[in-house]
Order: C-alpha cells, then sequence, then structure tokens
C-alpha cells in the first residue's frame, strides 16, 4: 500500500518535477557558461545593466560601435586589451551575453510556470514557501552578478574574488535546493543533513567557493605542479597576507584548493560505503564516478595552465558532483520504507 501511495505521489507532482528539472539543467548549464566567461575573460565586456532592453544583443554596425566605446572606457581595455578589435570585442561580448541571456530565460522558465501551477493550484503542499524563496533567490542572484561585474569597472581590470565567490555560491545554492525540492518529490521527504553526512556537503561547497577565489585570483596559473608546490608541501608564500591570506594569497587559496579536494574525495568515498549499505547502488556508484573524474580533472586542470576546455569541464564537474553528492545524501537522511 504504502509502495502504491509513492507511486500515485510521484505520478501527481510529474508536471512539477519535469518543470524543476528543466530549470535545474538550465541552471547547470548557467554555471557551466559563467566558467567558459570567466575563463576567456569576457564578463567586463559589457559594462551596462540593462535588464530588460539587454536580452537583444546589438543589431546594427552603430550599436556595436557604441558598445565597443564604451568598453574602451573600461580599465580592463585601458590596461589590458589596449588595440584589441572589433572581431576580438565580439567574441569576448559574445560570452558575457549568452550568459547574462541565460539568466534572463532561467528567470522566466521559472516564474511563468509557478505562476500556472500556483493558479492551477498544482504546486504540491507543504512547498510554497520554498518556491518563493527559489524565485526570490534567483532575482537575488541577477544582482550579484552585477555587483560582482561592477568591482571591475572601476579602478582595477579584474572582479573582486569575494564577490565571485559569492555568486558562485549563490548559483549553487540554487541548484541544491532545486536538486533536493525534486528528490523530496520524488522519492519523498528527508530531514535536514547532520553529522557525517552534513560534514561532507560542507567539505564539499568549502572547497568549491576555495575553487571560486582560485580563479578570481587567476591562482592556478602558478605551482603547475602536483602533489607539490614549488618543490614542498605548503607554498614558500604561505601566510604572507596575515588574516586574509587565504582569500587574497594565490599560493594559499591554490594550496586549499588541492588539499580540501582531497578531504572531500575521502568524504565522497566513506558516503559512498554509507550509501551501499542502504541500497544505494546505482547513485552511489554515480557519485564515485563523477568525483574520481573530477579530482583528475582538477589535477591535469593544474598541471596544462587551466586551459580554456579543461577549465570549463572542471567548473560543470564540481555542479555534477553537487548534484550527485546530494542525491546521495538525501537517500542517506530520508527514513528506510518498512
Amino acid at each position: 500500500m504504502e509502495m502504491n501511495a509513492n507511486a500515485d505521489h510521484v505520478l501527481d507532482n510529474r508536471p512539477v518535477v519535469i518543470w524543476l528539472g528543466l530549470v535545474t539543467l538550465m541552471v547547470f548549464a548557467m554555471i557551466t557558461v559563467g566558467g567558459i566567461t570567466r575563463l576567456t575573460d569576457s564578463g567586463l565586456s559589457m559594462v551596462e545593466w540593462r535588464p530588460l532592453m539587454g536580452v537583444l544583443p546589438p543589431m546594427s554596425e552603430a550599436e556595436w560601435g557604441r558598445v565597443f566605446d564604451l568598453y574602451r572606457q573600461s580599465p580592463e581595455y585601458q590596461k589590458i586589451n589596449a588595440g584589441m578589435t572589433m572581431a576580438e570585442f565580439k567574441w569576448i561580448f559574445f560570452w558575457e551575453y549568452l550568459h547574462r541571456v541565460l539568466g534572463r530565460l532561467i528567470g522566466l522558465a521559472y516564474a511563468l510556470p509557478l505562476i500556472v501551477f500556483a493558479l492551477r493550484r498544482r504546486l504540491p503542499q507543504g512547498y510554497r514557501w520554498r518556491f518563493l524563496i527559489l524565485l526570490g533567490l534567483g532575482a537575488a542572484q541577477g544582482v550579484i552578478g552585477w555587483w560582482m561585474v561592477k568591482s571591475g569597472l572601476i579602478d582595477d581590470p579584474y572582479v573582486s574574488q569575494y564577490r565571485l565567490a559569492t555568486h558562485l555560491g549563490m548559483a549553487l545554492t540554487i541548484l541544491g535546493v532545486l536538486v533536493w525540492t525534486i528528490a523530496d518529490l520524488v522519492c519523498g521527504r528527508a530531514g535536514v543533513p547532520r553529522g557525517h553526512v552534513a560534514g561532507v556537503i560542507g567539505v564539499l561547497a568549502i572547497n568549491i567557493i576555495a575553487g571560486a577565489f582560485v580563479a578570481g585570483m587567476n591562482a592556478g596559473l602558478i605551482y603547475n605542479e602536483y602533489p607539490l608546490m614549488g618543490g614542498q608541501f605548503i607554498p614558500i608564500e604561505y601566510g604572507f597576507y596575515g588574516a586574509t591570506d587565504a582569500f587574497e594569497n594565490p599560493a594559499s587559496a591554490q594550496f586549499h584548493h588541492r588539499w580540501l579536494a582531497a578531504l572531500a574525495v575521502v568524504g565522497i568515498v566513506s558516503l559512498w560505503f554509507r550509501a551501499r549499505k542502504r541500497g544505494l547502488i546505482v547513485p552511489a556508484f554515480v557519485m564515485l564516478v563523477v568525483v574520481g573524474c573530477q579530482f583528475l580533472l582538477g589535477v591535469f586542470t593544474l598541471l596544462y595552465q587551466v586551459p580554456v576546455s579543461l577549465g570549463t569541464w572542471h567548473q560543470a564537474g564540481a555542479a555534477a558532483l553537487l548534484i550527485t553528492v546530494l542525491w546521495v545524501a538525501h537517500g542517506l537522511t530520508r527514513a528506510p520504507r518498512i
């Protein structure tokens, strides 16, 4: 009887699950394109924030000239890209434009069906506040994105690593809430992760944010060897910046990201053992494969000095790993069926 009730529950929620699944895929794509935008140094190419009119790209040579003139007044052009051609500008503009348009499309893909489901009273009971919180998080992410870009348009032609980490952290929070909500609707509600499960999620989350600081300071372009750094375990520059060293010293940021990654792998392997005992064979196996691939991607991305291809796969891998870990964590937190 319980299995039949659960099947009916899933069937009733199928349209909502499909909707949230599509939004999750779009957020995953957004995180991946965000990585490309960062790796191609495209994020400061659009110096205007036009939430409504910015949906359309420049449609004439005059408009292209206008946006290029605006870019030529920015610190990035004047200090780094002086002499850039229009063709080169269009290339970096494309990635930032795609990133921003994806953000708008995600907003529409989430908000419009939410209104329809609400009007038709098809939203699952007990989830309304979660859907509203997701809507608020999405709106806040748009503001955070511009806040991040603005940090590189004043004097320093680089975005703040603190704001970059905040932007990525919010994206991963949205992704995590979406995945957990889908798991609740498909498999039944789970409790709040605690103890060992919460610890593994926490280490993984901290490591991904540490990766944002590495990206924000271009710290992947130094010490392109593994496992040592300059022939020693701890880089010689470690601790030079005092209390803010972890966030402003590229060598320290890379050191932390390396070894937090190793700790995350150990934690995820321990999660795999627990999940197998609970019968979560397939999701646990997928999680194990993803963490292995992600760790190797991280090493090769470092050794090859962060090429766009490997860097993009590494960022996408971080999001994929978070999804698999949360799915397994949900299964471990959910009360077993009798």
